[in-house]
């Protein structure tokens, strides 16, 4: 079975009847009119290749689909709740979510849509992974800077360099680490101040520990054992787990570079 994946970027302007749509859909089409609130939609399938045409499904086809069916839900609903002066809460976009499921689910020839993932900004983004699904999942990206050195005493001089490389620089080096962090909660649960208390936690139990620090000197956790991003990604579990009340933290990634990640779910 494969899994094939397509983003489909709009925006919405919200107190704007008229739909733009635009002709650039690397950017967002629909495009909105003048300042208008982005969103990108990923489909994520799984299913057989065809042996005629190669594909899962062709991507056109999940295109169309989504800008026929779930655009036009999301479009309405953010028109009606900022008419109304309400605003949107993730427990709308959650409920636009499901309902864009029901829409576009038997649209794909036979092959089963298995997540929906709706980024709000480069940096929050909500997903489901079922119509029926009584859960969302809520992640964000943070940043802290920090430097490490990669080196065991067990090992000859020649055995770290040998192991480690550039890592085994004995005065250390840096990196600007990205992690999100991602959370599973409850979609009955409609606390709307949960997101505020979420990011509060992560920076006073996670980012504060290791932003700005030297891993190996300054994290009692890392005196004896290796600040890699693997160790670094279950260390930041350890220090979450538990610590958000009605949402069960799901899994952690940490970005060492553009290039290399790790991801702990426990």
């Amino acid at each position: 079975m494969h899994k094939l994946a397509r983003e489909v970027r709009f925006s919405v302007d919200p107190f704007s009847k008229r739909n733009v749509i635009g002709s650039n859909s690397y950017c967002s089409k629909p495009c909105g009119e003048e300042l208008s609130v982005y969103f990108s939609l990923l489909t994520e399938l799984e299913g057989r290749v065809d042996n005629d045409t190669g594909f899962v499904v062709n991507v056109t086809e999940i295109d169309k689909a989504v800008r026929a069916k779930a655009v036009p839900l999301f479009e309405e609903r953010i028109r009606e709740n900022f008419g109304s002066g309400i605003g949107v809460s993730y427990f709308d976009l959650y409920e636009m979510l499901k309902r864009s499921w029901g829409l576009i689910s038997d649209e794909f020839e036979g092959n089963k849509l298995i997540r929906l993932v709706l980024s709000i900004n480069p940096f929050r983004k909500l997903s489901i992974d079922s119509e029926d699904s009584k859960v969302f999942y809520y992640s964000e990206k943070f940043e802290f800077a920090a430097m490490h050195q990669l080196w065991n005493e067990k090992f000859s001089e020649e055995e770290n360099y040998d192991r480690f490389g550039k890592c085994a620089n004995p005065n250390g080096h840096g990196h600007n680490y990205i992690a999100e962090i991602t959370v599973k909660k409850s979609a009955d649960d409609e606390d709307k101040g949960w997101t505020e208390r979420f990011e509060k936690i992560v920076d006073e139990n996670f980012i504060s520990v290791v932003d700005h620090k030297n891993l190996n000197e300054d994290v009692e956790a890392f005196s004896d054992k290796n600040p890699t991003v693997e160790n670094i990604t279950s260390f930041a579990w350890d220090k979450l787990k538990g610590k958000f009340g009605g949402a069960e933290l799901s899994s952690i990634t940490i970005w060492e570079t553009d290039r290399t990640y790790c991801t702990y779910s426990g």
